[in-house]
């Protein structure tokens, strides 16, 4: 059995498949690829493959992963071929290679967003503002219920700056095994504090990181 790591694009269109339906995507193209893809043993086998992070609908990404098994040794390059020839529209494997690290170690995602207004001065003046100050509460859904969540200290914003019409935001959420953050939050918490309207566009999860920032790989 040999473990492989992909990193795959989903945009344009492939941004409103669900979780779910990316799951029996990948089943379709993994069947329609030819390759020689692991089946898990037992009374119902499957091939075994999964995905590190749930991508929310709506959100594209360049840096999906997805880790799967082969019986045979057969070169990347051939391997990435292979599935790009059957993906769905929008989706588009980047690289191929032996998985590094375990997904334990993801612990950040980077997202870029740009937040359409008519007046986005005032929005950046708000955005500001709400970075500025002490805490940035949010209901947040657990599994026990809804809980208030400060995610100032998890939120890192590395790029802010206006546009004619938009505010352009680069930021870091915690994600992995026990936290999930997404830009969501952040617009919730926007939308209570500020003073402008706005409308979220091209959310894209850039890059899936480890706890010092390192690329995980």
């Amino acid at each position: 059995m040999i473990k492989v790591r992909a990193v795959f694009e989903k945009k344009g269109r492939a941004k409103y498949i669900s979780h779910l339906d990316l799951n029996r995507c990948m089943l379709r193209t993994f069947r329609r690829s030819g390759l020689p893809i692991w089946y898990t043993e037992g009374f119902n086998p499957h091939p075994y493959y999964s995905f590190a992070l749930a991508l929310s609908l709506g959100y594209e990404s360049s840096c999906e992963i997805l880790d799967f098994n082969l019986n045979e040794e057969i070169p990347y390059s051939e391997v990435m071929d292979k599935l790009n020839a059957v993906m769905p529209e929008g989706m588009r494997i980047t690289s191929v290679a032996e998985p590094k690290l375990k997904i334990t170690a993801i612990a950040k995602a980077k997202y870029t967003f740009s937040l359409a207004a008519d007046e986005a001065q005032k929005l950046y003046d708000d955005i500001r503002k709400l970075l500025a100050g002490e805490s940035i509460l949010i209901e947040k859904k657990t599994k026990k219920g809804i809980k208030t969540v400060d995610i100032k200290p998890d939120m890192e914003v590395t790029q802010l700056e206006y546009t004619a019409g938009s505010v352009n935001v680069s930021m870091r959420l915690p994600a992995g095994t026990q936290t999930n953050y997404n830009p969501s939050l952040f617009f919730e918490a926007l939308k209570s504090a500020g003073t402008v309207l706005f409308e979220p566009r091209d959310i894209c999860r850039t890059a899936i990181l480890c706890e010092d920032s390192s690329v995980f790989a």
